[in-house]
C-alpha cells in the first residue's frame, strides 16, 4: 500500500443508526486500525429534508458506546474539516460548475410539471422514465439551448439542477476488493443530480469532492452503494482525479433471521430484538426502538457478534477482542453474498463475555439492578450470587432475575413441586434435617452437602428424596443451581429461618 490509509464512515442523520451502519463503521474502524491508518467520521446532512433531530448526537454517542475512536471528523476536528457536509456548502457549487465548464455536466431547468408528466408517459406504455442520454435532447437543458438563453434564465434567477452527462453506451470496467471485476454500461444509466436547486450537492458530488479533499484512500461501504459506483468512478475521471481515486469494497447485506430480504428494524420489532446500536425514539412519531446497550448486550459482545457478519477469521475461533479483530481484519476475507442475521447467536455471544467477566464487575452491574428495586445487599454476597448464577445468564439482567430468592424467603411454594414433593412424612424429615444443619458449624457448600448425605444415609433414604422438599423450603420453587452453593450465600441463619418457615405454611 503505497499511500496512508485513510478511511470514513459518512451516515446521514435521518435516523437511528442501524446495524448494518454500525458494521460498515466497524469494518473501515478494523482496515484503518490494522495498516495504520486514519478513521473519519463525517456526516452527510445535504438531503435537508429527511434531517432528524438528535441523529448525528446519536451516531456520535454509539460509536463511542461500541469503542470505536475516530482519529478525526465531526466532534473531534482535524485538518479536513469541517466535517459536517452543510458547513461545506459552499465548497460544492465551484466543483459543479467546473463540471459544466468541462463539459461533463449541464444545467437542466426542466419543471417538476414537465418531468412527471414524462413519467407518467412512460408509465403508461410500460417503462420507466430515466433522464438518460437518450431523454435528454427533447428536453429543457444547456444541452438542447443556445448559450444566450441559458445565460438569460441563469440570471433571471430561474430553478435549475445540474446533472452529470453519462457518456452514451460505454462500457465502464471496474475493480472492486471484495467482488473483483464489475461491469456497467453507461447506457442503463441516468443523469444523475448532482446539484439541486436548494443550492446543495446531492450525495454523489459532495462524496466525492469531500473523498477527494480528505484523502481518503479507501471507500468501504454497503452494498446497496454499488449501483453508484460506476457514476463515482466517472466523476474521479471527469475532475481528473483517476490517480488519487480511493479503492472500493462494498459490503454485503445484513439478511433477515428468516425469509428474504435484508435485516430491518420492523424484523426487530416484529421478532423482539434489537436492530440499534441504543435505544432511540422517534422525534415525529414517539415511536420507540430497541437498544442492544439498553438491553443488557456488553459492547465488546456486540461488535465481536457484528464483525462476524460476512467476514470470518479462516479459523474455527468466535470470541475476539478489539484488539484482536484490528490484527487480523482484512477485506479479502469479507464474503460476497449476505449474512444472515441470528439473534440468538448475539445472545450466546454475550453469554460468552458474561462469564469471563470479574464476579466483581457483575457484582456492580447486578447492583443498579437492586437499588433501582429498593434491595440492599452487600457486595461479597452479589460476588458469590454471580459466580453462582452466571453460566445460566445471557446477561445480567437475567442474573437478577433469577437471584431474587436470595434477597427475600419465599412469600409462596410452588404449587406443582408441593403437590409433588410435599408428602405424609414429608415434615418430619424437614425439622430433622433443621436439626441437623443446626448443628453444624462449618457452614459452607461442601461441609453442608457432606452432612446431608451423611444423614439421609443413616436413616437409609434417598438424596433426592430429601433434596427437592428441602430446595422448595429455601427457593420455593424445585428448580435451581446447586442447593448447597445456595444456602452457603444464604448463611446458617437465614436457612435455619426457611426451613422453619415452610414447616409453619405447609403443616
Amino acid at each position: 500500500m503505497d499511500r496512508k490509509v485513510r478511511v470514513r464512515f459518512a451516515p446521514s442523520p435521518t435516523g437511528a443508526l442501524h446495524l448494518g451502519g454500525v458494521r460498515t463503521a466497524l469494518f473501515n474502524y478494523l482496515f484503518a486500525r490494522r495498516h495504520g491508518g486514519d478513521f473519519l467520521l463525517r456526516i452527510e446532512d445535504t438531503d435537508q429534508t429527511r434531517y432528524v433531530p438528535g441523529a448525528e448526537e446519536y451516531i456520535v454517542e454509539s460509536l463511542k458506546w461500541c469503542g470505536l475512536t475516530v482519529d478525526e471528523g465531526v466532534g473531534v476536528g482535524g485538518e479536513c474539516g469541517p466535517y459536517r457536509q452543510s458547513e461545506r456548502k459552499p465548497l460544492y457549487k465551484q466543483y459543479a460548475l467546473r463540471l459544466v465548464e468541462s463539459g461533463h455536466a449541464y444545467y437542466s431547468f426542466d419543471s417538476a410539471e414537465v418531468l412527471g408528466q414524462k413519467r407518467k408517459e412512460c408509465e403508461s406504455q410500460g417503462k420507466t422514465f430515466m433522464y438518460n442520454a437518450e431523454t435528454r435532447k427533447e428536453l429543457k437543458n444547456s444541452l438542447t439551448m443556445s448559450g444566450e438563453e441559458v445565460e438569460a434564465l441563469l440570471e433571471s434567477g430561474a430553478n435549475y439542477v445540474i446533472r452529470f452527462k453519462m457518456p452514451e453506451n460505454e462500457e465502464v470496467v471496474l475493480h472492486d476488493i471484495i467482488r473483483g471485476e464489475v461491469r456497467f454500461n453507461t447506457s442503463l444509466l441516468d443523469d444523475k443530480v448532482l446539484f439541486k436547486s436548494d443550492g446543495m450537492p446531492t450525495y454523489h458530488l459532495a462524496n466525492i469532492v469531500d473523498d477527494h479533499l480528505m484523502k481518503i484512500s479507501h471507500v468501504i461501504r454497503g452494498e446497496e452503494w454499488l449501483p453508484s459506483l460506476p457514476l463515482h468512478v466517472l466523476l474521479y475521471r471527469a475532475f481528473g482525479w483517476e490517480g488519487t481515486m480511493p479503492e472500493f469494497a462494498h459490503l454485503p447485506l445484513i439478511l433477515k433471521p428468516v425469509g428474504n430480504g435484508k435485516l430491518s428494524k420492523r424484523d426487530g420489532n416484529k421478532m423482539g430484538f434489537p436492530v440499534f446500536p441504543m435505544e432511540f425514539t422517534d422525534p415525529d412519531t414517539g415511536e420507540k426502538w430497541h437498544g442492544y446497550r439498553e438491553d443488557g448486550y456488553f459492547p465488546e459482545a456486540f461488535i465481536n457478534m457484528l464483525a462476524l457478519l460476512g467476514w470470518n477469521p479462516g479459523t474455527d475461533q468466535e470470541i475476539f477482542t478489539l484488539e484482536e479483530l484490528c490484527e487480523l481484519f482484512t477485506l479479502d476475507r469479507v464474503n460476497k453474498s449476505g449474512a444472515r442475521f441470528n439473534p440468538d447467536k448475539a445472545k450466546w455471544f454475550n453469554h460468552k463475555y458474561l462469564v469471563q467477566k470479574p464476579d466483581s464487575e457483575l457484582a456492580e452491574l447486578l447492583n443498579g439492578f437492586l437499588v433501582k428495586d429498593g434491595i440492599a445487599c452487600e457486595k461479597g454476597k452479589l460476588e458469590k450470587i454471580c459466580r453462582l448464577l452466571k453460566e445460566r445468564a445471557n446477561f445480567v439482567k437475567d442474573i437478577y432475575d433469577s437471584s431474587q430468592y436470595f434477597y427475600k424467603a419465599p412469600q409462596a411454594y410452588e404449587e406443582k413441586g408441593v403437590k409433588k414433593f410435599w408428602k405424609e412424612g414429608t415434615p418430619d424429615l424437614m425439622r430433622e434435617l433443621t436439626g441437623v444443619l443446626e448443628g453444624l458449624r462449618e457452614f459452607t457448600s461442601p461441609a453442608t452437602e457432606e452432612a446431608v448425605k451423611a444423614w439421609a444415609a443413616t436413616k437409609e433414604i434417598g438424596f433426592g428424596k430429601v433434596m427437592s422438599p428441602f430446595r422448595l423450603a429455601i427457593i420455593g420453587s424445585a428448580d435451581g443451581p446447586h442447593l448447597f452453593d445456595i444456602i452457603e450465600i444464604l448463611g446458617k441463619e437465614e436457612t435455619l429461618a426457611r426451613m422453619r418457615r415452610i414447616l409453619e405454611k405447609l403443616q
